[in-house]
């Protein structure tokens, strides 16, 4: 299969190639790695040991994988019989790892020609280091791969394809069941490939609600998408429709260099959190406070405001019932009616602001006319949108401009102690109640231990 990719690969219109690299379980293989240890034949998984058994394993290594234990499994879903080593997770030392591999990238490849798509997997774009180091695509992905095994203990896999989308699901799909590792995909080869593979999930920007929406019209793998009709699909996506009838037939115009030169008209920012445990209507809106106080910091260290606010609650397990499961890599998300299981909104504010008091009463309000009362919650997530420099906050003939003066200059004054002491040196009282999280996740890095 390696070997008739290969041949039969040919470079794009514009004679561009890609090459998408992915560092293979890299929380476990950098765990094994420090341990001289080998992730093929050792069972190890990263998690927190002190959440319990219900506590999501962050990596597994592939000897895991090979007893068909699935990844980011819980605790409990490991089968008993299999003995495994459990590494608390360091997400500190891994982001350390990830930039010295982007670093040996570097020696090969300017930072104009990479696009980092996640701490573990990485585009480049290939086409002037074929001719610069007269090679091809494979033994190009190859050198790179072996460098960051010979340095770093760590296995890469590759995908290598005319447009960024190729490269990706050559990495995703073909790349696991070739001897290399290295997976090579052109338009002709998509064909033959990738259009009759199932589940549909596989592919890259595909999740189970596209799925289940493209199910309803019994299409159910991208040579269905691809002979659909697409005013279908432009009635059931909208303007998003483009995006699976251009993949639908291995399309991709989007380079690296413009994902690099793109700049969004808007911006904004989002903080969420899934709950140590089952909270209460008014313990999660300690979290809620929470959460306001710390965008509200961020808002003001960057020097933004903001005219529109988001809120999102997720339900606890087993409280809202109805619907479809779906089971992926990734763990179980359900399918029911839009809405099952989650609440919240959104509201436009009267001005532009980041004042504390301001946006926390806009989402008191939305607290109380979204989120049910006797319905246990796990999730929640703020939003902050539509962000705009700080000449832009509003003042009405209703603004108290001395003491929003004051409340400002008091979030500088925090911030300032906490840039120099930690950001636990200072915190409202409601954080040291018994069920307040933010001490913890000041902690924390990326949302795990650092």
């Amino acid at each position: 299969m390696a070997g008739t990719a290969a041949q039969s690969y040919t470079t794009s219109e514009d004679g561009r190639t890609y090459l998408c690299i992915d560092l293979k379980t890299f929380y476990a293989s950098v765990e094994c790695a420090d341990r001289g240890l080998d992730p093929f034949v050792t069972n190890l998984v990263v998690a927190d040991p002190t959440r319990g058994d219900t506590t999501i394993c962050l990596a597994i290594t592939p000897a895991m994988k090979a007893l068909g234990i699935r990844n980011r499994c819980r605790i409990f879903e490991i089968p008993p019989g299999v003995s495994y080593i459990k590494a608390m997770p360091r997400m500190r030392h891994y982001m350390e790892v990830s930039a010295r591999i982007y670093g040996i990238y570097l020696r090969y490849v300017s930072p104009d020609d990479i696009h980092p798509y996640s701490i573990d997997e990485c585009f480049i774009d290939a086409t002037p280091y074929l001719r610069l180091y007269n090679t091809d695509a494979r033994t190009f992905a190859q050198r790179l791969m072996s460098e960051v095994r010979r340095e770093e203990s760590i296995c890469a896999t590759a995908g290598i394809g005319p447009n960024l989308f190729l490269a990706k699901v050559a990495l995703d799909i073909t790349a696991k069941h070739v001897p290399d590792n290295i997976g090579v995909l052109d338009e002709e080869s998509f064909r033959q490939q990738i259009w009759p593979h199932r589940p549909i999930t596989d592919i890259w920007g595909i999740g189970p609600g596209i799925a289940a929406r493209l199910a309803k019209y019994h299409v159910y793998d991208l040579m269905g998408v691809a002979a659909l009709n697409e005013d279908i699909l432009y009635r059931e996506f909208g303007v998003n429709a483009e995006y699976l009838i251009d993949h639908a037939f291995g399309r991709e115009p989007t380079t690296i260099a413009e994902i690099q030169a793109y700049r969004p008209a808007a911006s904004s920012y989002v903080n969420g959190q899934v709950l140590p445990s089952n909270y209460t209507y008014d313990e999660a809106r300690v979290v809620l406070k929470e959460m306001v106080d710390a965008s509200v910091l961020e808002l003001v260290e960057r020097g933004q405001v903001t005219n529109h606010i988001s809120l999102s609650v997720g339900y606890a397990a087993g409280a809202v019932t109805g619907g479809d499961v779906f089971v992926g890599e990734h763990g179980k998300r359900r399918l029911g009616p839009r809405g099952s299981g989650h609440a919240g909104g959104s509201r436009k504010l009267p001005g532009f602001t980041n004042s504390y008091r301001k946006l926390m009463a806009a989402f008191d309000e939305l607290w109380d006319e979204r989120i049910d009362r006797n319905t246990p919650i796990r999730r929640v997530s703020v939003g902050l949108g539509n962000l705009m420099p700080e000449e832009f906050a509003a003042v009405d003939l209703f603004t108290d401009v001395e003491a929003e003066g004051r409340e400002h200059n008091l979030q500088q004054a925090v911030l300032a102690v906490k840039d120099k002491f930690g950001k636990n040196a200072l915190l409202r009282g409601m954080s040291l109640t018994k069920k307040a999280t933010a001490r913890e996740r000041n902690e924390l890095v990326g949302g795990h231990r650092a």
